[in-house]
């Protein structure tokens, strides 16, 4: 199966209203971590969840979310994580 589409799926119960992952592995070609088998994403996410969250918490979500896939098929996740009320910033860097 596409580990882009699974990794929707698990980030699909923090309920996002908007979710944007990008594969960068084809970057990373001949990387340590890319040699293992792991892939490299960027990942934005707009959740109800994330309000009143910092950073590390919203982070832990998304790590919980996803489970083992964080030791096996990812590598390394770039993280932009807001919340409803943040999304007007969706398109900062």
């Amino acid at each position: 199966m596409n580990v882009t589409l699974v990794i929707e799926q698990k980030l699909a119960t923090l309920q996002p209203s908007r979710l944007e992952l990008t594969d960068d592995s084809a970057l990373h070609a001949g990387h340590e971590g890319a040699k293992g088998g792991g892939g490299h994403y960027s990942l934005t996410i707009v959740s109800p969840q994330f309000s009143g969250k910092n950073t590390v918490a919203r982070h832990r979500l998304i790590y919980a979310a996803l489970g083992p896939m964080m030791q096996q098929q990812i590598h390394a996740l770039a993280i932009r994580a807001y919340a409803p009320e943040e999304s007007k910033d969706f398109s900062q860097p």
